[in-house]
């Protein structure tokens, strides 16, 4: 499964999926922050928040607050997410 598979859901545009996960922004997708939930997600499981870098680390920060931050990598729309899940 492609990212644009993952954050398109389905039928939303895969310019509009590939904008960072901060509420409001519409800044490029930059980063990758992988999380998961250990409350409801199996350990290997990750989802996928994209980040600009003007909240790249508000949103890891969010993340690690919460337990749920697992990892931040570099997010290229071209290539799948190194989560894949």
């Amino acid at each position: 499964m492609s990212i644009f598979d993952q954050l398109s859901g389905g039928g939303q545009p895969v310019a509009a999926a590939t904008t960072c996960s901060r509420k409001g922004c519409r800044s490029a997708a930059q980063w990758q922050l992988l999380w998961n939930n250990p409350k409801i997600h199996t350990p290997e499981r990750r989802k996928v928040w994209l980040a600009c870098d003007e909240h790249r680390d508000w949103l890891q920060d969010y993340l690690e607050q919460r337990g749920l931050w697992r990892e931040t990598t570099p997010f290229d729309a071209a290539e799948p997410t190194a989560g894949g899940r």
